[in-house]
C-alpha cells in the first residue's frame, strides 16, 4: 500500500488522521490548481482593484484571526514594499477591540480578509465595524469556503469581491494547512507586483520534493521525546514560526509547548525557556545579513548546548530542498510543509487523533463562546 507521509492510509484512518495527513500532502497540486483559477480570474481581480494599491492614501488592511491573522503578517512587508500603498496586517482580533488605533473614516481602505470557514464571529463582526466605520471600504474576501457566511455576503454586495480558493483546500481537519498556503500564495499573486506564475509553478515544483524527500526525517525528528518546541524566523519567516508553533500547540492539544521568535530577539529573554527536552528549528532566511544574524544564534546554541535539539529548515538547513531564488514570503509555504508534518507525527506519537485533538470540544474548528459587543456602546 502507498505511504502517505511514512504511514499508509488505513494507518491513518485507524488513528484518526486521515484528513490532516492528506491535506498537508495535497498542497503542491492545491497551489498549480490555484495558479490556474487566479489566472481565469486575473481580469475580474484587476479591474476591482483597479489603481488603489498606486495611491499613497489607500490603507489596505490584511485581517483574520489565528493562522489566518498569520498568512497577513507573512505578507504584509512584502506588498508593503511593492506598492505606495500602505499595506499592515491587523488580526480581526485587535480591530474589534481597538478600531480607533485602525480605521479612519475618510481614509480609503480594502479590507483583505483571509478565512478558512467564513464564519468565525470575528471574521464577520470585523467587515461590519469597517463598513459602517470607514466611508469609502471596500472588501476582498480570501476564503476556502463558498458557503460561508463571508462569500454568502460578499456575493451580494458591490464594494466586496470573493476570491474563492481550490475547494479541498477548506480542510476537513481540525488544524488549518491547506487552507493557510493557498490563502498565503493568492493574496501574493494577486496583490503583488509582477509575473507570479513561474513562481507559483517552481514553488509546487519544490513542494512535490519536499514531501517525498523529508517524510522519513521529519517523522523520525517527532518519534524523539519532546517537551517545548521552539520555531525561529525572521522578516516574513517570524510570523512562519508563529503559525508553526500554533501547529504543534493544536494538534498535540497543548501537552507539548511552543512558542516562537527572532533569531535575534530570542536571546533577550526567551531563550530561558530551553531545556535538554527542548527542540529548536530555524527557519534560514534567503536574505544574506539574516542569514548571518542566524548563524551566531546556532553557533551559540549548539556551544553551549542548552537545549535537546538544534535543527534547520531552508535554503542550506538541515532540512532542505533545491528552491527556486524567492524572497522570504514566497519561500513560506514551502518550510511551512515541514512544520506541518511535523506537529501531525506529534499528534500521532502522544497517541492524539490528528484530526480532532480536542475531543471534549474545548477547542473548535471554527471558533466558538464569542460575544460581539458594539464599539460605540462603551
Amino acid at each position: 500500500m502507498t505511504k502517505l507521509l511514512q504511514r499508509d492510509q488505513q494507518a491513518w484512518r485507524d488513528i484518526r488522521g486521515l484528513d490532516t495527513a492528506e491535506e498537508i500532502a495535497q498542497q503542491p497540486a492545491l497551489w498549480r490548481e490555484l495558479g490556474a483559477s487566479l489566472q481565469s480570474r486575473a481580469a475580474d481581480v484587476a479591474a476591482f482593484l483597479g489603481g488603489c494599491l498606486h495611491n499613497p492614501q489607500q490603507r489596505v488592511i490584511l485581517t483574520g484571526a489565528g493562522s489566518s491573522c498569520y498568512v497577513g503578517e507573512i505578507v504584509a512587508d512584502e506588498l508593503n514594499a511593492a506598492w505606495p500603498a500602505q499595506v499592515r496586517a491587523v488580526a480581526t482580533t485587535s480591530l474589534l477591540t481597538h478600531p480607533e488605533l485602525y480605521l479612519e473614516q475618510d481614509a480609503p481602505t480594502l479590507l483583505v480578509s483571509f478565512a478558512r470557514s467564513g464564519s468565525s464571529p470575528e471574521s464577520l463582526a470585523a467587515v461590519e465595524l469597517v463598513r459602517e466605520l470607514v466611508a469609502d471600504a471596500r472588501f476582498l474576501n480570501i476564503t476556502c469556503n463558498a458557503q460561508g457566511q463571508l462569500a454568502r455576503q460578499g456575493d451580494t454586495d458591490a464594494r466586496t469581491f470573493n476570491l474563492l480558493m481550490p475547494a479541498a483546500s477548506c480542510d476537513r481537519g481540525f488544524a488549518m494547512t491547506s487552507s493557510f498556503t493557498c490563502m498565503l500564495l493568492a493574496a501574493l499573486c494577486t496583490l503583488g507586483r509582477g509575473e507570479w506564475q513561474e513562481r507559483l509553478a517552481a514553488l509546487a515544483q519544490a513542494g512535490d520534493a519536499a514531501l517525498r524527500d523529508w517524510a522519513a526525517p521529519v517523522a523520525a525528528l517527532a518519534a524523539k521525546p519532546v517537551q517545548r518546541v521552539v520555531y525561529l524566523g525572521s522578516g516574513p519567516l517570524e510570523a512562519l514560526a508563529k503559525e508553526s508553533a500554533l501547529k504543534i500547540l493544536e494538534l498535540t492539544g497543548g501537552r507539548v509547548l511552543a512558542m516562537s521568535n527572532t533569531a535575534l530577539g530570542f536571546r533577550h529573554g526567551p531563550k530561558s525557556a530551553l531545556n535538554k527536552e527542548s527542540l529548536v528549528v530555524v527557519f534560514r532566511s534567503s536574505k544574506a545579513l539574516s542569514h548571518r544574524y542566524e548563524e551566531d544564534l546556532l553557533q551559540e546554541l549548539r556551544r553551549d548546548g542548552v537545549a535537546g535539539s538544534v535543527v534547520t529548515v531552508g535554503a542550506d538547513a538541515d532540512i532542505t530542498v533545491e528552491a527556486p531564488a524567492l524572497p522570504d514570503a514566497w519561500l513560506a509555504p514551502l518550510w511551512l510543509l515541514m512544520a506541518q508534518q511535523y506537529a501531525l507525527h506529534q499528534s500521532a506519537v502522544l497517541g492524539l487523533a490528528p484530526d480532532n485533538p480536542f475531543a471534549d470540544g474545548t477547542v473548535n474548528r471554527v471558533v466558538q463562546g464569542v460575544t460581539i459587543y458594539r464599539h460605540d456602546q462603551f
